[in-house]
């Protein structure tokens, strides 16, 4: 799934060299989406934060992820500890269509392109500990290959089936876990897959909601 994604994921810094509250990053982008966002429901009452938009090959706006929790920074497994989170990702569900200029066809998303979202998404925040940073891009190509190898086997041996509420609604997910965090991906009635990723918050407890307005991150 090629999609571009806009530069809201980080937050610019102030005079003093502090970064601006997430809650101010623009959400320009999630309003020109035409499907529904998804976050964590009404029992997370923690931080809630804008992350990015992903577009595609036409400009089309077709997903997107809103974190929750402590914001991660890029860490290894040694300190994985200190940081709480969880990121939910909202994928449109849209068919193999043509391009808004015609000269292609755009592809099909569906619940491997949420898994796969998700497993990069854990990915962007980690190394191993014993890693040079130097060789860090070569690791994020290998690791980036496996997860999508696993986002294309939702049914394999890494995957388990875990039951989530989605607006209250029971519903069935895709599960694995790594040493990096764990990983999920479902679909809802409402038009749109979902992926999530954290870790030091358990996966096993979660519900995830509609957003109703997403424009109160603004």
């Amino acid at each position: 799934m090629e999609t571009t994604s806009q530069a809201v994921a980080q937050a610019p810094a102030t005079e003093g060299g502090q970064q601006v509250p997430s809650a101010r990053r623009t959400v320009d982008g999630y309003l020109q989406a035409p499907f529904p966002w998804y976050g964590l429901d009404e029992a997370f009452t923690g931080p809630r934060w804008l992350m990015q938009v992903g577009t595609a090959a036409d400009g089309a706006v077709e997903h997107g992820s809103i974190g929750h929790g402590d914001e991660p920074s890029v860490r290894n497994e040694a300190s994985e500890d200190k940081e709480k989170f969880a990121v939910v990702v909202t994928v449109a569900a849209n068919p193999s269509r043509r391009s808004a200029d015609g000269t292609g066809l755009l592809e099909a998303t569906s619940v491997s392109s949420a898994a796969w979202l998700a497993g990069v998404g854990l990915l962007s925040f980690t190394w191993p500990g014993s890693m040079d940073h130097s060789l860090r891009d070569d690791w994020l190509d290998q690791q980036t290959e496996t997860a999508w190898a696993l986002a294309d086997d939702l049914d394999g041996p890494d995957w388990s089936t875990l039951s989530l509420p989605v607006d209250g609604v029971p519903t069935s997910f895709h599960y694995r876990e790594s040493e990096f965090g764990w990983v999920l991906a479902g679909s809802t009635p409402e038009g749109v897959h979902l992926g999530a990723y954290g870790r030091g918050m358990s996966a096993y407890g979660l519900g995830f909601a509609m957003i109703k307005d997403i424009g109160e991150y603004a």
